[in-house]
């Protein structure tokens, strides 16, 4: 059983920075409570020109693990799941646009001394 990234790029309009962060905190305290969540890392762009301002990775144990969190959030209009959660990165307001994907690692390298 291989772990699972889920990898969301977020647009965020410069006024809605705090609200993309306080959002993005919820969703991690919410994550934590959960079996399989393993970690998330965000990302903020360093460039102006980038097409994405953020970057969310959260690391799932497994698919399993995953899917018992989002649950009927894939076939829920509002993406919500049973604890009435908005997942996959629906919970986010208009304008902040998330574009969600989720990997499997299939290389990871280390720099060696």
């Amino acid at each position: 059983m291989s772990s699972v990234c889920v990898i969301n790029a977020i647009e965020v309009p410069s006024h809605m920075v705090q609200v993309a962060l306080d959002v993005r905190d919820q969703y991690i305290a919410y994550f934590k409570t959960k079996a399989g969540f393993v970690s998330s890392t965000f990302y903020r762009a360093i460039d102006d020109g980038s097409a994405y301002t953020y970057i969310n990775v959260v690391v799932w144990a497994s698919q399993a693990h995953f899917e018992a969190v989002v649950n009927q959030g894939f076939s829920d209009a509002e993406g919500e799941n049973e604890d009435g959660m908005k997942v996959l990165g629906r919970g986010f307001p208009a304008p902040i646009v998330v574009h969600p994907g989720r990997y499997e690692i299939i290389r990871s390298d280390v720099a060696t001394s």
